[in-house]
C-alpha cells in the first residue's frame, strides 16, 4: 500500500474553458510554379503574385494584413541515382492573409486560387482578444479547483486553510485531463464554417487543512 511520506494538506487540479465565436480568419496561400529556366519561373511566379495581391485588394484586404515571403527558387528532380532526372525550377512565394469577413472566406479562397495561388495550406479561425479569454479560463480553473477542494474537505471533516501552492498546468497534459487548446471546431456540412474557438486552462492548488 502506498503511503504519503510527507503529509502537508490537500492538492487538487482544476480545469476551466471559455468559448467564443471567431472574429478573424487566417488563410495560408502559396504561389508555387515550375518552369524550365529560372527566368521563366521568376516571370510566371511574379505575374501570379501580382494578380493575387490585386485580388486581395479587390476583396478589401489591405497590404498590411498580408504577410508574405520573397520568391524562393529551387531546382526540382525526380528519381535517384542513374534515374535522377531534372524537372525544372520551382518558384514559390507564401502568404498569410488576415480577414474579418468570415462570411466571404470561401469566395476569397476561390478568387485567390483563380488569380494564381495554386496552393491553400491552411485556414485558421481566431478571436480578437485571446489573452482575455485565457485569463477567464484560468479564473474558472481556480474556481473549479476550490470547489473540488471544498468537497474533499467537507467529506473528511476538516476545513480548508490558506492556499500554499499554485502551479500552472498545461491543460493538454495535466493529470490526465486532456483539453484541446485554442483550436477551432469545423462543421462538416459542405461549407467552411468557423464553429467556435475554445481556450482551456488548468491549475494545481495546494491548501492547508484546519481540523474542525
Amino acid at each position: 500500500m502506498a503511503a504519503i511520506r510527507e503529509p502537508w494538506g490537500l492538492s487538487v487540479l482544476g480545469a476551466g474553458s471559455v468559448s467564443a465565436e471567431p472574429r478573424l480568419a487566417f488563410v495560408d496561400l502559396a504561389v508555387d510554379l515550375m518552369a524550365p529556366t529560372p527566368k521563366v519561373a521568376f516571370a510566371e511566379a511574379g505575374a501570379a503574385v501580382a494578380r493575387l495581391r490585386q485580388t486581395l485588394r479587390d476583396h478589401g484586404i489591405p497590404d498590411a494584413d498580408v504577410s508574405g515571403s520573397r520568391l524562393r527558387l529551387t531546382s526540382q528532380h525526380s528519381g535517384y541515382g542513374a534515374d535522377r532526372a531534372f524537372l525544372g525550377y520551382s518558384c514559390e512565394a507564401r502568404y498569410t492573409v488576415q480577414t474579418e469577413a468570415l462570411d466571404r472566406i470561401e469566395l476569397l479562397i476561390e478568387d485567390a486560387v483563380a488569380a494564381g495561388a495554386n496552393r491553400v495550406d491552411d485556414v485558421r479561425f481566431e478571436v480578437l482578444d485571446k489573452p482575455a479569454m485565457r485569463d477567464e479560463a484560468r479564473q474558472r480553473a481556480v474556481a473549479a479547483a476550490r470547489r473540488k477542494a471544498e468537497v474533499y474537505a467537507e467529506a473528511c471533516g476538516v476545513e480548508l486553510g490558506a492556499v500554499i501552492h499554485i502551479e500552472d498546468v498545461n491543460p493538454e497534459f495535466g493529470g490526465g485531463h486532456g483539453h484541446s487548446v485554442g483550436g477551432a471546431d469545423h462543421e462538416h456540412d459542405g461549407t467552411l464554417a468557423p464553429g467556435s474557438v475554445r481556450v482551456d486552462a488548468a491549475v494545481l492548488l495546494g491548501f492547508a487543512l484546519v481540523s474542525s
